[in-house]
């Protein structure tokens, strides 16, 4: 068989780090090729390279046998490639219709766009596709499966052909990730073919008709999603043997570090997205919050730090009533906070690492004395953290925004792993993780729960709730409807609590 799509001998350099080393990888027309690496293995470059966003050092670039050459996206565009990225590229303020046009406005009379023609191509493609989307929309008010369509819509209303999705699971739902699988199947039907970029190594199995592995830079083998385990890939990934089920060991619990009574909060639109819960959380214990995203989860974990307003009830610290501290009052109290958009909240971009891995600290000692930064101990312990966390590149001096999205995760972390706390609030701790930092993430919770921390932890992957909570509760449309021990806690359980099947038990 022709191969659709070649990339022979590609190499990137940025400066000392080689990012991709003489990579060979092929695409055949119809099929799904997933790439699987560690974060920081090269996999996001060498498909920005493929999109034109960067210009390899060394390679060529082949579609059906003729080389040809990208400078640009408008290239790759030009010649069928389309690529979705991790954060989408949309403007909020814009409907559907306006974000697929942009860039590529079509006009009457050289100064009219042809609004009506675009919304009907795009009802057309939704159809062809299966892509549910309203054109009239505004993207600030759709959820982030059906921006995620959009995206797809874009690239298509384009005339793409080769379609790369770089982590296009990492944001979504359970829910939404069964959508989208629906509609990958539907582009395969309908001809196109796709580079699958993910760390999810179930996702990876159902969803693939070859797998590509890179590490360090390198493409390190190629497997058979019918033939080949999550284990072998996790291996094959890391270059050594990745456990990835975390062993939790027995510990007795201690007093209550964190009381909630019958706490509300409301969301934007002044409605309760968290309705009159009440909990609590000893020393040493994972309390494990299960459910499906948009059930106030995020609400609640923003109010317990500080960052949201309460409507009702109390939140009380080691005895102290703490219902109206601020973010600052409250990380002084001891107390981690690991937000769920790491982009938004929990990331200065534009400014470098270290800068970062001291954001909430930096007016403390030994980072400052008086208002003078003590530089030079803030590069020694950035460095620290960065090894001890395999952040890549290892270059404390890089803006946090170049770094790719499993790293910039790693970043927030270290900075609140590396510090003596009480409580962490952790929301999503290790989405668009790889498999081994995973298990390295996984390990350090462990730790720090043995040290006597307790540790909220929302996550929408079951397993991760499973395998490191002691105690899980359950929420649905913004109430706590059930608290397990965890040992008590099934998949099938558990998913009935989340849809709100079950009746209310505690």
């Amino acid at each position: 068989m022709k191969p659709l799509l070649e990339l022979k001998g590609i190499t990137k350099r940025f400066g000392n780090v080689v990012a991709n080393d003489h990579i060979d990888l092929f695409l055949n027309h119809g099929e799904v090729l997933a790439l699987l690496g560690e974060n920081g293995a090269g996999k996001t470059t060498l498909m920005n390279i493929l999109y034109g966003l960067y210009s390899p050092d060394e390679g060529e670039i082949f579609i059906n046998r003729e080389k040809i050459q990208i400078d640009g996206p408008q290239d790759a565009i030009n010649h069928g490639i389309g690529m979705v990225h991790q954060h989408f590229m949309l403007v909020p303020v814009f409907t559907v219709t306006e974000n697929v046009m942009l860039g590529a406005e079509t006009t009457k009379y050289g100064t009219f766009l042809k609004r009506k023609q675009v919304k009907s191509e795009i009802e057309e493609i939704s159809r062809k596709y299966g892509l549910v989307v309203d054109p009239d929309s505004r993207i600030e008010d759709l959820s982030v499966g059906v921006q995620q369509r959009v995206e797809i819509i874009k690239i298509l209303y384009r005339k793409a052909e080769i379609l790369i999705f770089d982590e296009p699971t990492a944001v979504l739902t359970p829910q939404e990730v069964v959508d989208f699988f629906v509609v990958i199947n539907g582009l395969i039907k309908q001809g196109k073919s796709i580079i699958f970029i993910s760390h999810k190594l179930k996702e990876v199995l159902g969803i693939s008709d070859r797998i590509n592995v890179l590490r360090n830079g390198r493409l390190v083998g190629e497997a058979d999603p019918q033939k080949v385990t999550e284990t072998n890939l996790a291996n094959m990934m890391v270059g050594r043997k990745v456990f990835l089920n975390a062993k939790i060991t027995e510990k007795k619990v201690g007093d209550k570090v964190l009381e909630v009574k019958n706490l509300t909060v409301l969301n934007e639109r002044n409605f309760p997205s968290v309705s009159n819960i009440s909990f609590d959380i000893k020393s040493g214990e994972v309390f494990g919050l299960a459910g499906v995203q948009g059930n106030g989860q995020n609400e609640l974990v923003e109010a317990l730090f500080g960052l949201r307003a309460k409507a009702e009830g109390k939140v009380i610290f080691q005895g102290q009533d703490i219902t109206e501290f601020t973010p600052r009052a409250i990380h002084k109290l001891g107390i981690g906070y690991v937000p769920e958009d790491r982009q938004q909240d929990g990331l200065i971009l534009p400014m470098p690492v270290y800068n970062n891995l001291i954001m909430n600290s930096y007016y403390n000692e030994p980072f400052s004395h008086g208002i003078a930064l003590q530089r030079e101990t803030i590069r020694e312990y950035s460095e620290k953290w960065v090894k001890e966390f395999d952040i890549r590149p290892p270059n404390i001096d890089l803006k946090t925004g170049s770094l790719s999205g499993g790293n910039q995760q790693k970043v927030i972390i270290a900075r609140e792993l590396s510090q003596s706390m009480k409580l962490l609030i952790a929301s999503q701790p290790t989405r668009g993780l790889d498999v081994g930092s995973i298990e390295y993430i996984h390990s350090q919770l462990l730790k720090k729960r043995m040290e006597g921390c307790a540790i909220l932890l929302f996550s929408t992957e079951l397993e991760e709730i499973m395998n490191l909570s002691d105690r899980i509760g359950v929420m649905y449309r913004g109430e706590l409807i059930s608290i397990l021990n965890s040992k008590d806690a099934t998949r099938e359980k558990l998913g009935l609590l989340m849809a709100g099947i079950q009746s209310n038990s505690r």
